[in-house]
């Protein structure tokens, strides 16, 4: 997915994966995964998915700071 937020282009593409979280069983409506992405210019962003009943009902990517990034992956060590 890409996304052009502040004109920036956040792309899961070209960007590397620091960590995934996937809640639920494949499949399952209430499932949903977050998965934390950096670009080559060192700017932070999730992609987020999910089922229809989840938190998280159509796939986006939403920009983080340092801050929420170090906040992010400390909630899900």
């Amino acid at each position: 997915m890409q996304k052009i937020i502040c004109k920036k282009v956040y792309d899961t593409e070209t960007s590397t994966l620091i960590k995934k979280v996937t809640c639920g069983e494949f499949g399952c409506p209430k499932g949903y995964e977050e998965s934390l992405y950096v670009t080559e210019s060192g700017n932070f962003f999730l992609y987020t998915n999910g089922g229809a009943e989840s938190k998280y009902p159509e796939e986006n990517i939403t920009r983080m700071s340092a801050a929420k990034k170090d906040a992010w992956l400390e909630a899900n060590a």
